[in-house]
Formats: structure tokens, sequence, C-alpha cells
């Protein structure tokens, strides 16, 4: 009951927005598209935020809206009050769900899912923490480090799962009053938060990004790679130094045994060369001029040729990933297209306050914001807008230019990580029971405010070198 009242409180502040007049909007220069759009956006906040119905459905009555009351295919009665030069296109709106950036986040599924099946994922880890020994703190970093890696290729949820399902055998041989079974614990979900930001598929909002990232601020995969990997590594070596000192333990060794053999048959065999051809056309693009997203195409029909990936395998795809970030593709067209996002820009005086404090801001901004709902979501609203401010601001080339603000705001939006709701990963490893809010209160804040603040730091000195 308490549910269904909030859903129609939020409708009818979504009805009270549409039909507002347009003359009653304190922004100079707004559209009736864009009154619209900005109706829409504030019930798809309001939906994110509340989680009343799941974030893709959310996304999808996005892409009804925005066709039935903003575009060229909207009935009768709604669309004779559009400005023509404003009006929405159906077909664009519709293509979100086919947009590259899904296509090439649908290519990082379809190598974690013959991954899983072939048992890649497990032997790698096998293979990478065979060297490491025994030693408590050494373990936990080879543990850190393999997460992060997973995470940048594969659903950092999966990969989270997979290693706490590692993990669970040693877990019950220490003792729970220890608080470095704590520390392990937490070790995961750090790391695959972090680690999602090394490369355009890690995570949403790095995808959302690079979507702007095009003509003249085209980035490659190897690109990104470059510059969003070292960080990553930075900053897991600091969230282990804080576990150590956070969760000092008793335990000196600790046995991580890990059962499983390489697959060596024609299917698995395909699955490695395939997903190892593709990881390096990924990297090396500036080289043979394929775009990762046209890159991304090579596992899903090679898979599906050779009958890797099932019918049912394409069921366990993340779908509902896939229509959220499609969701926020069209309302950031939307945002664009209507001149809403614009008419708010101009409304702020963003271009006095200087660069530098702003990108601060909408760093801090989406980092908050995604302490509280999906990083996705926040991407999905505040990307446009940053966007939208990235135009007024004079001299940002000097800093980088467009490229700067979105990867600022992207890789922030990764550091919202202080709450067990903040992400999957902090869902998955609270859920074991073993920690507790606290405990990602306590790790969260350190994490994501040393995050933040080296994201923006590296950002701005990159941008004025000239690495953008």
């Amino acid at each position: 009951m308490y549910r269904n009242v909030k859903l129609a409180v939020i409708g009818v502040l979504f009805l009270f927005l549409f039909f507002l007049p347009v003359e009653m909007i304190p922004i100079s220069g707004i559209t009736v598209a864009g009154q619209r759009v900005m109706a829409i956006f504030a019930l798809a906040t309001l939906l994110w935020v509340s989680e009343l119905v799941p974030a893709y459905a959310t996304s999808l009555t996005i892409l009804g809206l925005l066709c039935i009351a903003t575009s060229d295919s909207a009935p009768y009665m709604l669309k004779e009050a559009l400005e023509p030069e404003f009006m929405l296109s159906y077909s664009r709106i519709m293509s979100s769900l086919a947009a590259p950036v899904v296509i090439l986040f649908m290519g990082g599924f379809f190598i974690a899912i013959a991954a899983t099946k072939y048992k890649l994922d497990i032997n790698m880890a096998r293979v990478l923490l065979q060297p490491i020994g025994t030693d408590y703190s050494k373990v936990m970093l080879g543990l850190m480090g393999i997460t992060a890696i997973f995470s940048m290729f594969m659903s950092n949820t999966a990969t989270t799962a997979m290693m706490l399902t590692l993990l669970t055998p040693l877990l019950k041989s220490m003792d729970h009053n220890d608080l470095g079974v704590k520390g392990m614990i937490m070790a995961v979900p750090i790391a695959a938060n972090v680690g999602g930001i090394g490369t355009p598929i890690g995570t949403p909002p790095n995808a959302i990004a690079f979507r702007y990232l095009t003509g003249e601020y085209a980035m490659g995969f190897g690109d990104w790679m470059l510059f969003a990997i070292p960080m990553a590594a930075i900053l897991i070596f600091i969230s282990w130094m804080l576990l150590r000192k956070v969760y000092p333990t008793g335990i000196d060794n600790i046995h991580l045994e890990i059962d499983s053999e390489f697959d060596q048959s024609r299917d698995a065999l395909i699955v490695y060369g395939t997903t190892a051809a593709t990881i390096i056309l990924w990297i090396t693009s500036s080289l043979h001029g394929i775009n990762s997203y046209t890159v991304a195409l090579l596992p899903v029909i090679v898979f599906s040729l050779c009958g890797i990936i099932s019918t049912e395998d394409i069921k366990q795809i993340n779908w509902d990933v896939l229509w959220l970030i499609a969701g926020g593709i069209a309302l950031g067209y939307g945002l664009e297209r209507s001149g809403l996002a614009s008419a708010v820009v101009h409304t702020i005086p963003f271009d006095t306050m200087g660069i530098v404090l702003v990108l601060f801001m909408l760093s801090i901004v989406a980092m908050i914001m995604a302490t509280f709902m999906s990083n996705t979501a926040t991407a999905n609203l505040l990307m446009p807008i940053a966007v939208s401010i990235a135009t007024v601001l004079t001299g940002l080339d000097a800093f980088g230019g467009l490229s700067v603000v979105v990867i600022c705001v992207a890789l922030s939006a990764s550091m919202g990580m202080s709450l067990p709701i903040s992400t999957p990963p902090n869902a998955l490893a609270h859920a074991t029971g073993m920690v507790g809010s606290k405990d990602f209160i306590k790790m969260g804040k350190f994490v994501s405010s040393i995050g933040v603040l080296m994201i923006f730091a590296c950002m701005v000195a990159l941008g004025s070198a000239g690495y953008f």
C-alpha cells in the first residue's frame, strides 16, 4: 500500500510538470519539448532513486514517454504544441536499444558468459593466485588484483560472486572473530568497484561516457586503459593498505585452494582464442582501424555460430543493464534535442565559476549520487547535463575539452561505494552476513574520497598535459 502511495505521488508530480504552462517555469528559453523532457527527467530521477520499480523498467518508460510525448510519432493532440526544430525523432529514440555502446557492452557479456561456462575465469584465478604463496597480506593483495582484472572485462557482479565463492572454504576454516575475515571479504567488492574503471566495458558509467567520446574527442579502448588502469592499480594498493590497517589480523598464513583444470575441448579453445583476440583488437584499435564497437561483435558472432553460446545462455545476458544504458542514451538525446540541457546550463553562470571548480563539483556530485542510487542511473542523469555545461566553459580545451568532463563524471560515479546498497558487489558481500553496514561506511568513506580526489587530480593533470 505504502509503495502504491509513493508511486501515485510521483505520478501526480510528473503530470503537474508535464501540463504546467511553459511561462510558469523559471528557466529562460525553455521549449514545450524541453518542458516535457523535464517532466520525464524528474520522473526517471524519482523512480531511480526510490527504486519503487526495477531500474530497467524506468528506462523502458523513458523510451516510451519520449516517443509518445516529444517525438515526430507523438499523437496529434500532443504533437501540435511541439516546436518542429526541437521535436525528437522516434527512430533515434528507439535506436538507443541498439546503440554502439550497447553492442560494446553486449560483447563483454558474451565473453563473460563463455568464460564462466568453460571455467576460464576460475582457471585464470588459479594460475594467477598460485605464485602468491600463503602470506595473508599477499593473498589479499593478489585476490584484489585478480578481482580488479576480471571486473575490467566481466560484470563486476559476476566477478564478485565468483571470488566470494572461491573464498567460502577458506573463510569457513578461519576464526570468524578475527578481523582478518572481514578484511578479506571487504577486499572483493572494493576491488570489483575500483577495477571496473579500467576499461570502457568495466562498468556502465564508462560505456555511457565512451558514447560521448567521438569526433575530435574520439578515444580508443586502449587509450582509455592507458590512463585508467594505473589509477585503478594505485587505488587498489591504497585500499589494500587501508584494509590491513582497519582490519588487523592474527592470521599469518592461509591456504586458498582452487580445484580446477583447463578445459582443452574444441569449444573451450575457441573461447580462449576469441577472448584473447577480442582483447588484443580492443587494445590495438589505433593500429588496425577497427573501432571498439565493431570488435565487440567478434565474440558475439563466433560464439553464436560455433554453438558456444546457446539460446539458454543468451537468456543469462544482463538485458536489464543494456536497457538501463539505452534509457540513459535516449534521455541524453532528449535533453540535448529539446534544448532543455542548454536552457538549464545558461540559467546558471557556470562559466564564471572556474573550470577546475566545476570539474570538482561534478566529480563530488557524481560520487554522492552513486552512493545512494545505481551508478548507471547516476551517469544517465548527470552525463547529459555535464556535457551541456562543458559547452559553456571558456578555456576548457586547455584542460582536455569534453573528454575530461565526461571521464571525471564516469569514474567518480564508480566511487560511490559507502553503503551496502551502493553497488551490486557491496550487496553480495553484505549478503554473506560477515560484514555489516558500518564496515562499508568505514572503508567506503576513505576509498571513495581518496578515489574521487585522485581521479580529479589525474584528469586535470592529464588534460593540461594534452593527453586528451
